[in-house]
């Protein structure tokens, strides 16, 4: 590695300005928002990968061979002021203000919203910031770090939110039955972390993000390493590819996630029953008669009354003896697949299939693929490289080869879609491709597998998610996928993989999701019950369950070491437990599929640390089991063995917060003790908040969802605010032209009354005419709505809501 120390001003061209470093290198700094500016190095003036797969601009997505690095397509390339300084430049916009010293070195400042005053918010270390592999690609980059930064993100990683003092890998990888607290590295690349620092001059701090676009192998060291000669600092190092990294600025940690999220693409819009129950395990699929095994899970979800929306095949399905093979029906497993889709179908569930991107080398189609030329091929010959992948060797296909693509979306459509298959699991995925070197199509330009490894994960699940949506192209697609990259939420909804079972799994689990979520993966969940090692107790697996319902992605799924399946009614003793959280989980659905639609619309997370909406309270970001649903519920899971109280903080609000069951008040800034009695989800609701709830505890139907309440928590004195409630048909586009209902609420409260304004827009017409408006048991303030008294309990009208423009 070689520092880059001199540089010289070479010009200002639009929103870019070039300069010359070494004599040899170039550096581009862009100028794309006010609170957005991107720092690109180009090794002796030439980029290693000329394209991005993961930046899609603002409201875009990014063609199937790449966005030119180069491009500023799609940003406001707000006007700014340069300056040439006497030991450097320095450029400013509304909120950033970039100072570039010689030797090579960045500092950068944001403007108080109060003050107005320029104040330090991040700066590269003193020496060698920048550093590139002198005969081979690595390259590095190395900030100054203060002792009590705090630093969030990262994807999914392992252990506590706060990742201060710790280094992570992205490397993607099948880490099977991973140690939630310690493994690394997991099944995704997502090189965006977020700092939080105290600032000297406020009472509140500042937050900004850093989105290194590589899709290389990468470390990220945030504290873990110490040299005597550089002071305090915390680094990035990557294997290959480009030194390209955009500064996200808040100032709130909200901002930054939401704006890191707009960079990377919008979150896919899944259809309502996405958020159902979705049954998994792959102790059915395996069996030898796997059809009716089953059939047999849609007969025991009505014996034990469980709603059930999806079933998850595994990819048993494919075997021929003990090994798996893409796109291959068992027909002695499972004899008639679209009878087995079509009874699924009649009881309301749909069905996502399991799918692989390598094929064994004894594939019977591995020849057919080979002669296309759709494998990633070994780097010193012409061959398919040869990989270990599952219990043999096999090569994985090439989706940056659009041959592959299209070969890919056939099958998807023929072999799955065809035969009555509303869905695909991208299972598998981490492409872990022994020969570094192995060579890529590269869409026209070869490249080694080691620069662009996650790509094949990301443009997989794109190929997946056009053949959903050119089969039914009037419904919205839906898929899942394990492993992936930065944008990957553009297309599916996802997991952590598969965890280990065990208490110490369900708590650090729930603080991966929240990590996985301040990095733009909004819609996740995790295996409930957990997937490898023994069953779960029913102790453990009630509480899983009771945590799984409350994360926007509620699976069961398990390969139990015993040959034992996780399912609701697994252990009688606690089977009403687990339909009493399951039947929440349906009553919450509107509240949910509300949330899905702010993630796609708003960039807002479904899953939120305490801290995201109360940073004034610095408890909030002490380490907790505790964590947002949306910014109106607080889930207090219980995540130890044999505990019957939990003690709760309830984050700083101003207004307080209701028991959700109990519906008692109680103020914030003060840690209470809640009931957590083995049915019980210790729950919260925000004074304020109004939470829209359905009777409908089945799978989803719109048509026969005919019952709607408003579940209203109103400030305990005086207050006032506004939410809104957004519903459609839950599949269709129809939302785009205006086939949607949106219900805009405002809510003021008085020590007499409580006045809700209800108005609404969009032409869709549900089935439910009128909501039911539920306040808490003992409040005795009178109910107005659109100026006219309502009893408590009473029903609005729909028709008799304002219409917006």
């Amino acid at each position: 590695m070689k520092p880059v120390k001199h540089w010289e001003f070479v010009q200002a061209a639009g929103n870019r300005i070039d300069l010359e470093c070494d004599g040899k290198h170039s550096l581009h700094l862009f100028v794309l928002e006010h609170e957005l500016i991107r720092v690109l190095f180009k090794k002796n003036k030439q980029s290693v990968v000329d394209k991005t797969w993961s930046v899609a601009g603002p409201e875009q997505d990014v063609a199937w061979q790449g966005r030119d690095r180069m491009s500023t397509e799609g940003f406001s390339l707000p006007g700014f002021r340069l300056e040439h300084l006497d030991n450097g430049l320095q450029l400013e916009t509304d909120r950033l203000r970039l100072t570039v010293e010689k030797p090579l070195r960045l500092l950068w400042e944001h403007k108080c919203a109060v003050t107005g005053h320029w104040l330090p918010l991040a700066q590269d270390r003193t020496s060698g910031a920048y550093m590139f592999g002198v005969t081979e690609n690595t390259v590095s980059h190395f900030m100054a770090r203060k002792r009590d930064d705090r630093y969030y993100g990262l994807g999914e990683k392992a252990g506590n939110l706060n990742r201060a003092g710790k280094r992570f890998q992205m490397r993607n990888l099948d880490a099977m039955g991973y140690d939630a607290e310690s493994t690394d590295p997991l099944y995704k690349h997502i090189p965006f972390y977020i700092v939080r620092q105290q600032e000297e001059a406020a009472a509140q701090g500042v937050s900004y993000g850093l989105f290194y676009d590589n899709l290389a192998s990468c470390w990220f060291d945030l504290g873990n390493e110490l040299d005597n000669y550089h002071g305090f600092y915390r680094s990035y190092r990557a294997e290959d590819g480009d030194l390209d990294y955009y500064l996200v600025f808040g100032p709130s940690t909200l901002e930054v996630t939401r704006r890191y999220t707009q960079l990377t693409g919008r979150t896919a819009f899944g259809p309502k029953w996405s958020l159902g129950y979705s049954g998994s395990t792959m102790h059915y699929t395996d069996a030898d008669n796997a059809q009716e095994q089953l059939l047999q899970f849609v007969e025991l979800c009505k014996q034990h009354n469980i709603p059930c929306d999806s079933f998850q095949l595994s990819s048993g399905y494919t075997s021929i003896n003990n090994k798996r093979y893409v796109f291959n029906w068992n027909y002695s497993k499972v004899p008639t697949p679209e009878v087995m889709t079509a009874d699924f179908h009649r009881a309301g569930m749909k069905l996502a299939a399991n799918i692989k991107p390598c094929l064994l080398q004894d594939h019977p189609r591995f020849a057919e693929v080979k002669e296309k030329g759709l494998f990633i091929r070994d780097s010193e010959t012409d061959e398919p490289e040869s990989s270990q992948f599952w219990d043999d060797e096999g090569s994985h296909l090439d989706f940056t080869n659009p041959d592959t693509i299209n070969w890919w979306k056939a099958n998807v459509t023929e072999q799955l879609l065809a035969k009555g298959i509303d869905s695909t699991w991208n299972d598998n995925n981490e492409f872990e491709v022994w020969d570094s070197g192995a060579r890529c199509a590269g869409f026209g330009q070869e490249t080694p597998v080691r620069r662009i490894r996650p790509l094949h994960t990301l443009m997989m699940m794109r190929a997946s998610f056009e053949a959903q949506q050119e089969f039914a192209s009037q419904l919205r697609p839906y898929l899942i996928s394990r492993s992936g990259c930065a944008g990957m939420h553009r297309y599916a909804q996802t997991w952590t993989g598969d965890n280990y079972t065990n208490w110490k799994t369900l708590r650090y689990n729930t603080r991966m999701g929240l990590g996985m979520s301040l990095s733009g993966l909004f819609n996740v969940g995790h295996d409930v019950g957990g997937f490898a090692g023994m069953r779960p107790e029913p102790e453990l697996f009630a509480r899983w369950v009771q945590n799984g319902v409350m994360h926007p992605r509620f699976t069961i799924h398990s390969w139990n070491d015993d040959r034992t399946v996780n399912e609701p009614w697994m252990y009688p003793e606690v089977t009403p437990i687990i339909r009493e959280a399951m039947a929440l989980r349906y009553r919450l659905l509107p509240y949910f599929y509300h949330l899905l639609w702010l993630a796609h619309d708003a960039h807002e997370p479904m899953l939120r640390p305490t801290f995201l909406d109360h940073e004034h309270d610095a408890r909030t970001f002490e380490e907790c089991d505790d964590f947002m649903l949306g910014r109106d519920l607080l889930v207090a899971s219980v995540v130890e063995q044999g505990q019957r109280q939990r003690q709760v903080y309830l984050p700083d609000n101003g207004n307080g917060w209701y028991d959700f069951h109990r519906q008692n008040w109680y103020a914030g800034g003060q840690t209470i003790t809640l009931s957590a009695a083995l049915e019980e989800i210790p729950l919260l609701a925000r004074a304020g908040a109004i939470i829209p709830t359905s009777s409908r505890i089945a799978h989803v139907d719109a048509s026969q969802d005919s019952q709607r309440q408003l579940l209203v928590f109103p400030y305990k004195g005086q207050g006032q605010g506004s939410t809104t409630v957004f519903d459609d048909d839950g599949e269709s586009f129809a939302y785009r032209q205006g086939g949607h209902l949106l219900l805009q609420i405002d809510m003021q409260c008085s020590h007499e009354r409580i006045e809700l304004q209800i108005a609404k827009s969009g032409h869709w017409v549900p089935a439910y005419t009128s909501l039911t408006l539920e306040l808490p048991v003992g409040e005795k303030r009178a109910l107005f709505i659109n100026g006219k008294q309502y009893a408590h309990g009473a029903a609005f009208a729909l028709a008799d809501a304002q219409v917006r423009a």
